[in-house]
Parts: C-alpha cells; structure tokens; sequence
C-alpha cells in the first residue's frame, strides 16, 4: 500500500472515530435522558389521584364508547361513575380496563360493575377488570357484579375461565400482598317484574342504596338480548340515566324513568351510515356481515329517537354512547347526529373514550371535559 493510500486511511480513520464517539455518546445521552423522563412519568402517574381532583357531586367518565364493530378510536362500552369516595362501573366492554387507569383511576377503588345486559361487548373485560382491582388493592373479598337474572351463569363462566390464574397470583406474590378470597367476581342478581306482551310500562326497581348513592333500574326492550336493563344513579341531587342497549319504541316507561335527569347517557346507531357499510362489504362478497348490519337495525336506538325522549324527559343534557357505526373523528359527527340536535333543547354530544361530565352539587351545571 502507497504511502498516500496509508496517509488517507488514517485521516479518515481521525474523522471517523470522533463521529463515533459522538454516535455512542449520544446514545447515551438519550438512555439517560430517557431514564429521566421515565422516573418524571412514572412519579407524577403514582401521585396522580383522579377522585382527589372533584369536587363534591356526580362525575361520569367513559372507558369504552364503542360496540362490536372494530373501532380503533375506542374501546367496547364502559362508563365510570364517581359518586363522592364511591366509584362504579356501568358494563365492562374489552379494552376498557385500560382506560380506566389512563384517565388516573385506581382499580381497586372500584366498589361494583352494574352490567345493562350479557352481550358480550358489555361484559368482555370482567376477568381483566376483577383482575386489577385484586392484586392493586389486595382485596380480601371478590368484585361485585350486579345485573338482572343470568348474571350468576356470566360471573361463574369468568370464574371458572381465570381459575388458575387465581391460584398462580398468590402463589408467586404471598396471600399479604395477593389474598386468595380476594380474586374473581361475586355474582349480586336483582328481580325485575315479569315481562308481560305486548309490553307495558315498567316499574323501576331498587338495586343499590348505600352512602346516600340510590341506583334503580328498569327493564328496556333488546330482544333476544332478555334481560336487559337501564340504570339511574342519583347522588347528592345530582342525577344520570343510563340506556344500555334498547329498542326505544319498545320500552314504555323509559321516559318517564329517565324524567328531569342531569345527564341522559344512550346507545346511538344512525341507520343511514350502516346502511353504507352494508353495500359495501356485500360489494367485497361478504354477503354474511351485511346480513349482520341489516340485523341490527331493528334493536338499537337512533339519535333521532333518543333526542326525542330526551325532551320528553326533560333532561338537561343528551350523550350517545356505544356508538354505531364507527364515527373515527369528530367532523363525521353532524353525520352521525344528523337532525337529532334540532330535536332536544340541551346539549347533545357523542362521546369518545376518556370524556368526562361533572355535575356538582348544589348547582344545575353539566360540565364536559375530557380525563385523558
């Protein structure tokens, strides 16, 4: 090799290692920087206490806004409701477990789930829900479930479906910290009148009355889906009516059971955007889910419908939930709603994953935001 060839090399050589060292020291730089942030998240996710943030009367958060169709904007129906120290659950769709850390919510605080029905985008995380109230707050006794007739068979299929799980928890971390009465479901079924056909006006029933939280339900119509159930919390003169699923024609009663609530919470399916998911997956030959599509039409609610029980209920303030189609942003929302504001005097929303409502004690103000 020339003398010029090895004076090349070796001022390359001078150029290159300097770069590398650079390189290397950068990388470095940013795992430590990294490992920083890290502790900085990490602290101020521990401290974080959502509950600790409200101030006294009624809060409701979604965990899960979206139904068996794939949404990657949102979880499977969930909602949360804080009622002072007492924190609910309103139907556990998959994906909402996790939502309901993110938006600063501590599992174990979680007192019971109130389940409107068996279908399985309202009871899918069950096991995962139970799961982390268990190990997050070594709770000596299960997860209360509550629901009408048939929840004893989904909270025994959960049960028996995390058994082994159930027996490893404790056994890797100790009874102190995992206690083994403390893991799985408790199944808490309430009595509903005899249905009758056709169907009448249903009377409400007690379900839960502890630390001045007075929670009543009534049979809604979402056959085959039988029973199912709407939900009416009422804390500190504050008041929300959940629908779950139902056919609004078929469910007499339900306006008067939802008559003067703060906040009326509904599935909403708008027939006119199913209607173009349908023609479009038969266009693909897939003739089996648009026969699915055209199904579902008969036992849901359309905006249009909710927003005139909502007047009809005078209610201050009108949510869908359990979303149907997929509505992925929030300039197809008018879409989705199409003439159902023009229908009800209050505010209509569609709700998303992470959206809160506050309506605090002493006062007639509904306040929305977001916990994400």
């Amino acid at each position: 090799m020339s003398q010029q060839r090895r004076s090349s090399l070796k001022r390359i050589g001078l150029l290159v290692i300097p770069v590398l060292a650079l390189v290397g020291g950068g990388m470095l730089f940013q795992a430590e920087l990294g490992q920083r942030v890290f502790e900085r998240l990490a602290s101020q996710r521990a401290q974080f206490d959502r509950m600790a943030t409200l101030e006294a009367g009624l809060h409701i958060a979604f965990c899960g806004t979206g139904s068996p169709m794939p949404d990657l904007s949102r979880a499977e129906s969930c909602a949360i409701v804080v009622a002072g120290d007492n924190l609910f659950v309103i139907d556990t769709g998959s994906g909402s477990t996790v939502n309901i850390a993110g938006m600063g919510l501590a599992p174990d605080r979680i007192q019971a789930v109130f389940l409107t029905h068996f279908h399985s985008d309202h009871i899918a995380d069950l096991g995962n829900l139970a799961l982390q109230r268990w190990v997050n707050g070594a709770h000596t006794s299960p997860l209360t479930v509550k629901g009408p007739s048939g929840v004893e068979q989904v909270v025994d299929g959960f049960n028996l479906a995390y058994a082994r799980d159930q027996i490893f928890r404790p056994a890797h971390h100790g009874e102190t910290v995992v206690p083994s009465s403390g893991g799985g479901l408790l199944a808490s079924p309430f009595d509903l009148p005899d249905r009758v056909t056709p169907p009448v006006k249903e009377q409400p029933v007690e379900v839960y009355a502890e630390h001045g939280v007075v929670v009543t339900a009534m049979r809604v119509d979402h056959d085959p889906a039988d029973p199912a159930v709407a939900y009416r919390f009422e804390y500190a003169g504050r008041s929300v009516v959940f629908s779950g699923d139902l056919i609004m024609s078929r469910s007499p009663g339900f306006a008067d059971f939802a008559q003067g609530a703060d906040l009326l919470v509904v599935e909403g399916l708008q027939p006119e955007l199913l209607k173009v998911l349908e023609q479009n997956v038969i266009a693909r030959g897939d003739p089996n889910l648009g026969a699915i599509m055209q199904d579902v039409l008969d036992y849901h609610t359309t905006p249009a419908e909710a927003a005139d029980v909502a007047q009809l209920a005078q209610a201050s303030a009108l949510i869908f939930n359990h979303v149907v189609p997929p509505v992925p942003n929030r300039f197809l929302e008018p879409a989705f709603l199409r003439d159902a504001p023009s229908r009800f005097d209050g505010p209509v929303k569609v709700a998303r994953d992470g959206m809160a409502v506050s309506m605090p004690q002493g006062s007639d103000a509904v306040v929305f935001g977001s916990w994400f």
